[in-house]
């Protein structure tokens, strides 16, 4: 299980160098989504490892509501930059 762990941390590396690099909201707030969604399955793996389902549920809540608040926050960022355009 160790190892499952280490390649999930691995994997959740990837998004984080294309949110640094790119100048793009949407492209930041889909590699932030991205690691949200692989940081609570990875939350999910060690509650089944440790048989705690307190932890389970704190990464099933993390997966249904985290992304939707960040795509939220993502169209309201971008419909301020187009209304900061237009002065």
């Amino acid at each position: 299980m160790t190892a499952v762990l280490m390649a999930m941390i691995a994997a959740l590396l990837i998004p984080m160098v294309e949110a640094f690099q790119d100048e793009d909201i949407w492209q930041r707030m889909l590699a932030f989504a991205s690691i949200a969604t692989k940081t609570s399955v990875m939350i999910l793996v060690v509650s089944v490892m440790r048989d705690d389902w307190m932890i389970g549920v704190v990464g099933v809540l993390i997966l249904s509501v985290g992304n939707a608040a960040l795509m939220l926050l993502a169209h309201v960022i971008r419909r301020l930059s187009e209304v900061m355009e237009e002065y």
